[in-house]
C-alpha cells in the first residue's frame, strides 16, 4: 500500500520535537486556514505538503529519490 499523503499528530510532534497536543493544536489552525479556502479537511490529520510549507521542514517521504 501507498504511503499516505496525509500525516497525523504523532509525526509532526516527532519531525518539529513538539508535544502531541501542541502537533493537534497547529494540524487544527491550518486545516482552518485549508477549510476557509473551501478545500476538504480531515481532522487529526494535515496533508504533508501543507506542513512542509508552513514550518519549513521535510517529512520522510518528501526526501525519496
Amino acid at each position: 500500500m501507498a504511503e499516505s499523503l496525509f500525516v497525523k499528530a504523532d509525526e509532526v510532534s516527532e519531525v518539529l520535537g513538539i508535544s502531541r497536543a501542541e502537533a493537534y493544536r497547529i494540524i487544527k489552525i491550518l486545516n482552518g486556514e485549508l477549510a476557509a479556502k473551501g478545500y476538504i479537511v480531515i481532522n487529526g490529520n494535515i496533508n504533508g505538503s501543507v506542513i512542509c510549507d508552513h514550518t519549513m521542514t521535510t517529512l520522510s517521504y518528501d526526501s525519496r529519490d
